[in-house]
């Protein structure tokens, strides 16, 4: 399964779009990381158990779409993009999309 966030893959040609490929999660804060992540909000700087949080999300969401480009039988998706938002205090959903294709 080739994953690009361009319309086309390099040495693929489209031949048949199939559909919209999606994927998400929703994850949510651990209070006692919300402890450690405010004091360092204090004093500045990455909150980095809040970027690992996201980046995982952002893994799991990409390979759900994928997983659901391949039940609609697609060797690609193209225009992926990601959206984020808040669902509920300390709760964020990631979403992955695109077009599943098939290639040549």
């Amino acid at each position: 399964m080739q994953i690009a966030n361009t319309e086309t893959v390099p040495n693929g040609e489209v031949v048949e779009v199939i559909g919209i490929a999606r994927g998400n999660t929703v994850e949510a804060r651990n209070a006692g990381r919300d402890i450690t992540q405010g004091i360092r909000n204090v004093f500045g700087g990455e909150l980095k158990a809040y970027s690992e949080l996201l980046s995982k999300a952002r893994d799991e969401a990409i390979s759900r779409m994928e997983a659901d480009a391949e039940r609609m039988g697609a060797d690609a998706v193209v225009n992926v993009r990601l959206e984020t938002s808040q669902i509920t205090d300390g709760g964020s959903e990631v979403m992955a999309y695109g077009t599943a294709v098939r290639l040549e």
